[in-house]
């Protein structure tokens, strides 16, 4: 595996990308490749296999786009792009269309909750690559709209949750529909090793390349997490966005934890939109967009955008539920803090979750700063030394 930290400066011409390809770059303002950019694309384009692991933000759509553009420039074929979320189908589907658009290399982006008339409407015109979330995309190949027999370059975004156990099963069937000699590609911000495992049945002697070692949160983003009950919660909240006055990304457990939430934002005159799988995938889009054209300031979230948001200048990520798991903290928090820029993320954490805590301070590597908010009465906040012995005492009280 090559683990790459250094510093470099290159430009895509450096990278020997197809002329074409430069000049569509150049016109969007983009000159200087990533980490991740500079080490994928070049063996990419030759037709490698290639695990890629860096964090959220660092351009892994270009980091495989670009070498799936310029095959198909040259070679006959279609590709695929498997992805976990809706909302990332449709803004790797955005990328495409800016690079892939003027090439004439069209792409369509098949994700459940819009119409499928029109997705097989548009799948008879030239669509030599294809953006899809796996549900959608067994549909489509169950009732023969599509085919997948030329499909030679394939990537899996956010492979750590393409292959985790809920999405092997889709995942497996899918790949017996697309052509045996192809090119296989994995890109997330974490990758444990038992998925690497999995991944390799699918791979013919993969580079891996690691930009930063897995599930490292990025050193632009200012980290700092709050012990406070969950019923004062809203009220440290408050407090926050009223201090932030920026772009706020709040994240929510649950669906009806995000609901309730932005109910009682709106209440308060927070501008604020709502994005969560009891919304239908039309009104999904318009918070989106609301968001990122800053009508709202604050989208209020579950797990679904922490890998399907690409919005620019969110200054403020909250995570007013820690995640379930400890990985997606990563995922998280890099909504902000994006293209080298400052970001800052904020978590609460009820008494009784030291284990979360740890289990997010193991994963990231990193200890996250406790603080106590000048503003709200001490007893609001408790330090996790404190909770131990407390919880100690109180489980030998019950004993007792």
């Amino acid at each position: 595996m090559e683990t790459v930290f250094q510093d470099f400066q290159l430009t895509f011409h450096d990278l020997h990308i197809p002329a074409k390809i430069i000049e569509i770059l150049d016109r969007l303002g983009l000159s200087h490749p990533s980490f991740i950019q500079a080490k994928t694309i070049p063996p990419g384009i030759e037709g490698q296999d290639l695990v890629g692991i860096a964090q959220t933000g660092t351009g892994k759509t270009l980091a495989y786009g670009v070498p799936m553009l310029a095959r198909l420039m040259h070679t006959q074929g279609r590709g695929l792009v498997l992805a976990p979320t809706r909302e990332l189908a449709v803004q790797i589907h955005d990328t495409f269309k800016k690079i892939g658009g003027p090439l004439g290399i069209y792409s369509a982006c098949l994700i459940g909750g819009e119409d499928i008339r029109k997705q097989i409407k548009e799948l008879r015109s030239d669509i030599r690559v294809i953006i899809a979330t796996p549900g959608r995309m067994l549909d489509h190949l169950r009732q023969q709209t599509t085919r997948l027999d030329d499909a030679i370059i394939i990537v899996l975004d956010e492979a750590d949750r393409m292959l985790d156990m809920g999405f092997i099963p889709q995942v497996e069937t899918i790949f017996k529909y697309v052509a045996q000699k192809r090119q296989t590609l994995l890109f997330s911000a974490t990758m444990p090793e038992a998925i690497i495992k999995i991944a390799h049945q699918y791979m013919h002697h993969p580079t891996h390349i690691e930009i930063t070692p897995p599930a490292t949160a990025a050193e632009n983003i200012d980290q700092t997490l709050y012990i406070v009950s969950h019923a004062n919660k809203l009220h440290l909240l408050e407090k926050f966005l009223h201090k932030h006055k920026v772009s706020t990304l709040i994240f929510c457990r649950t669906k009806m934890g995000a609901a309730r939430l932005a109910r009682n934002l709106k209440l308060k005159n927070f501008k604020t939109a709502e994005i969560h799988s009891d919304k239908n995938q039309e009104d999904r889009q318009m918070a989106l967009e609301s968001f990122k054209k800053n009508h709202v300031r604050i989208l209020v979230a579950t797990e679904i955008a922490a890998r399907g948001i690409d919005v620019k200048d969110i200054g403020l990520v909250v995570n007013y539920d820690l995640p379930d798991d400890p990985d997606n903290y990563v995922h998280r928090i890099g909504r902000t803090g994006r293209a080298g820029r400052a970001g800052l993320a904020i978590s609460f954490a009820c008494p009784d979750q030291l284990d979360n805590i740890k289990a997010i301070e193991k994963s990231i590597q990193t200890k996250i700063v406790i603080q106590e908010h000048p503003d709200m009465p001490k007893e609001y906040f408790t330090h996790p030394k404190k909770l131990a012995k407390e919880k100690s005492r109180h489980f030998h009280r019950r004993r007792r």
